[in-house]
Order: C-alpha cells, then structure tokens, then sequence
C-alpha cells in the first residue's frame, strides 16, 4: 500500500538542531510543509553529500515556508558527535532527528530491519500532514536538493491551483496542465 495521501503516523523524537537536543513529533510536521530525509546512518559516505547538498538548498526550502528534517537510527547525541566533527554536517541549520528505536523509520516503511538502518527515503507532507511525495532510492543513489526543490514547488502549485496539474520538469512559471477530454491523445 502507497503512503501517497496518507497521514504521517503518531511519533515522539529528539533532534539535534542549532546546537541544542529539541523534542520532535508528528506535530511539527504539520500547519507548514515539510520534507522528511531519511538516510542510512551518521560519520557515512553518500550521507554527508546528500544532507550537506540540502544544507546548502536550505534557504530556499525556508522561502518556501518548507522545514526539512534529516532522520537517521543513530541517536541525537551522534548527530551532535558528527556536527562537531564534519565541516560537511556543521553547515546544516535543520533538525537531524534521532530514531534508535526504528519507529518513525518503520511509520514510513523505509527501515533495513536485518541493518537496523534506513533506506534513502524522501518525503513531501503538506501542512495537513498528508504525504504527498515518497522516493525511495537504494543507499547507494544520493539524492538531487535542486530536484527535490522543484518537487516541492510543484507540490505547493498543484495544492493552490485545484485542477492543474505539472508536467515533466515543471519550474515555476511554466506552463501547467489542466486535464480535460479535450486533452486525451494530444500531448
């Protein structure tokens, strides 16, 4: 089953964020859009290039209204270890949350049980804290921030214009689609 529209399940964290240890929910995901990243685990390889390429996207994620989350099973205290430790992770100003137990890895179906790991899994919540978008890549593909950004800028368009739809690598201020009969075996 698709977690595409589903709600993000009940959940209670710590994160690392802006040098202090905060408690993360389900709640927070929602009133704004959000993008969880899960990745495998901290002091990595693909890892750092992918949260240091969303650290550097960060600013133009938060003109969006957007808060990214970076979610791995190593605890908050890793995530501080490896923040004071890595040029790479002490630019990210997002929270990295902490899931030793694997629950919030297992709500969103992206968990390695027989590693205890994640797998790389991207997710779009709108501010009712509906799934919207869901990738997930084998550990040995890094993700694209640029990508996910346009992802999410044609997430927010399509839920303000209800009837339109975003063609294959839509930006901003292109053209959308507004499917009909008309259209059926003309594009």
């Amino acid at each position: 089953m698709s977690l595409i529209n589903t709600q993000v399940k009940p959940f209670k964290a710590t994160a690392y964020h802006n040098g202090k240890f905060v408690p993360v929910s389900e709640e927070n995901l929602k009133g704004k859009w959000s993008v969880v990243v899960f990745y495998p685990a901290d002091f990595t390889f693909v890892c750092p290039t992918e949260l240091g390429d969303l650290a550097d996207q960060y600013a133009e994620f938060q003109k969006l209204g957007v808060e990214v989350y970076g979610v791995s099973t190593d605890t908050h205290f890793t995530h501080k270890a490896w923040h004071d430790t890595s040029d790479t992770i002490a630019k990210i100003k997002y929270p990295l949350v902490g899931d030793p137990t694997g629950a919030i890895t297992r709500n969103f179906d992206v968990m390695i049980e027989e590693e205890g790991l994640a797998l790389r899994g991207t997710f779009v919540i709108n501010p009712e804290g509906e799934i919207k978008l869901c990738e997930i890549h084998d550990n040995g593909i890094g993700r694209d921030a640029k990508e996910l950004l346009r992802k999410v800028q044609a997430a927010q368009y399509v839920a303000s214009h209800p009837g339109e739809v975003c063609p294959a690598k839509w930006t901003p201020g292109a053209e959308t689609l507004k499917p009909s009969l008309d259209l059926v075996g003309k594009i």
